[in-house]
């Protein structure tokens, strides 16, 4: 019986170690907003809608010491429409650009002084860039560089005008993240394409780095995608590339960014894009920052006339507590020269929302 007694303690002090070793979370954030929203060429909506600053997502994280500076990791998160309570960001089964269940995070990685080696679905490189360079993050509702880069002017391959290759995540990749050296930090991409037959050489390749030091920050990013994301089928050559930075005054943070994208086959008509974008953050009480962007996108097509995008967003953000804020944005959106039979996307939309954000 003594024997038994100390065997079974031994185990569960080894379970105690294990599990001081490793760590589960469940972690996410539900952002709503009510709005009256007008997008360029369209009618008005008033609406209870998901996603004003950040979409809304969930997912579970963990870690495991594996000791001599090493650890492993998992991630797994998902979208959500927290109006509906629908998966995704868009409907399964829209088609080429079609959503997966785990879009935002499906990965494993091992992690030590060499940096991070990590196998799955994770950031695209354009992500982190667009979202820390601009006042309203990863709003695909009113951040001005967000709508241009990642929300398609047209409806199909051929003509669809967003200026970021290929989604914000990849599927089916590598990436390796260098430990910061002095505030400067890379990321290096490669995806996969799984493709047979003549598209078997299709792949996705790119790279971010990113600094940060005091009150400066400096960003870029490249990318060459021939794969769709999240589905993962073949798309035509599509290479952008961006520049970015931010400085904080204290009084006022200003945020600068300027990219090209282009289509680089010559099997569909000709793309050639450059966006500029300007913030700024004011901070008006402690809680409270008041918030202003514009993005302007030039693209030389094969029509004669350069579609132009021109959008702006004043907006204010206020925080009740660190896990939740309340916002309010005014956004001016405006497309001309979108070529036939899309011209309806032509013209301008004001669009104006308030909502509430809560991390959990």
């Amino acid at each position: 019986m003594k024997h038994t007694l100390i065997a079974l303690g031994a185990a569960l002090a080894c379970l105690g170690t294990a599990h001081a070793q490793s760590n589960v979370e469940l972690s996410g954030l539900v952002d709503m907003y009510v709005g009256s929203m007008k997008a360029p060429g369209g009618a008005r909506t008033s609406q209870v809608g998901s996603g004003g600053l950040t979409t809304s997502w969930w997912g579970i994280k963990g870690t495991e010491d594996l000791g001599n500076g090493l650890k492993a990791g998992f991630a797994l998160g998902a979208f959500f429409r927290a109006d509906t309570g629908t998966p995704g960001r868009w409907d399964v089964g829209s088609g080429a650009y079609d959503e997966t269940f785990f879009a935002r995070d499906a990965n494993v990685s091992l992690s030590g002084g060499f940096g991070t080696v990590k196998l799955g679905r994770s950031m695209a490189p354009n992500f982190l860039p667009t979202i820390l360079f601009n006042p309203y993050g990863d709003s695909f509702t009113v951040s001005p560089l967000v709508l241009h880069a990642n929300t398609g002017w047209g409806v199909d391959d051929t003509h669809n005008y967003k200026t970021t290759a290929a989604d914000t995540g990849w599927s089916n990749q590598i990436t390796y993240s260098t430990p910061s050296f002095g505030g400067l930090s890379a990321n290096l991409h490669y995806q996969f394409g799984e493709q047979r037959g003549d598209n078997k050489n299709k792949k996705n390749v790119g790279a971010n780095v990113l600094y940060f030091q005091g009150p400066l920050a400096l960003t870029a990013f490249i990318e060459r995608a021939q794969i769709r994301n999240p589905n993962t089928s073949e798309q035509p050559t599509k290479q952008n590339w961006m520049l970015g930075g931010s400085y904080d005054f204290s009084v006022a943070k200003l945020y600068a960014t300027y990219g090209q994208s282009k289509v680089k086959d010559s099997t569909v008509p000709k793309y050639d894009a450059k966006t500029t974008s300007l913030g700024v953050d004011v901070p008006v009480t402690k809680a409270g920052t008041f918030k202003a962007a514009a993005a302007y996108t030039k693209a030389e097509t094969a029509n004669p006339a350069d579609i132009k995008r021109t959008t702006y967003t004043l907006g204010y953000d206020h925080f009740l507590s660190k896990r939740t804020d309340v916002y309010t944005a005014v956004m001016y959106d405006k497309i001309k020269n979108m070529p036939s039979p899309f011209t309806a996307s032509n013209g301008s939309g004001t669009s104006v929302a308030v909502g509430i954000r809560h991390r959990f």
